[in-house]
């Protein structure tokens, strides 16, 4: 059985409607996601009106948000409409801008399995467990862009 929110993240419809539901601002930004599993996500954030800065780039803001999804998509396939509910929380971010975005930018994150062992922790324990997980942003060329670490939290309700 396919997990039921990787079924709509990797959905390009269903996905735009939870975007513009829930993420508004993601949606008006034009996030898509590339491709998502329960071990990796891939995000992308284009360059156009509503993500740009004054210098014909892409706004760090923006690039922050594609960063975060990479790693919360990983988090939230976890935890949709999981018995007992987990509560997550990004707690940190530390960010390294390497090289000027523009046109399409690419985040991975590959620490799916740090979020299962988290989350497994915290729902057995009932304490709150925290993991760093890192979105490493490239260009068309496969240039580094920019490296975001998110520091997550999750906690059994």
């Amino acid at each position: 059985m396919q997990n039921p929110f990787l079924r709509i993240v990797n959905h390009p419809l269903l996905f735009r409607f939870y975007l513009l539901w829930k993420l508004p601002a993601a949606f008006l930004s034009g996030l898509s996601i590339e491709r998502a599993t329960l071990e990796q996500a891939t995000v992308r954030i284009s360059l156009h009106w509503l993500s740009q800065n004054p210098f014909r780039s892409i706004y760090f803001a923006s690039l922050a948000m594609a960063a975060e999804m990479s790693t919360g998509v990983l988090a939230m396939a976890r935890i949709y409409k999981r018995s007992p509910s987990v509560s997550m929380l990004v707690v940190s971010m530390e960010s390294n801008f390497l090289k000027k975005a523009t046109g399409a930018i690419w985040f991975v994150c590959s620490d799916g399995m740090l979020f299962e062992k988290a989350i497994s922790q915290a729902i057995s324990s009932g304490e709150s467990e925290t993991i760093t997980a890192t979105a490493i942003g490239t260009n068309r060329q496969g240039e580094v862009v920019a490296r975001f670490v998110f520091t997550w939290s999750f906690k059994r309700k």
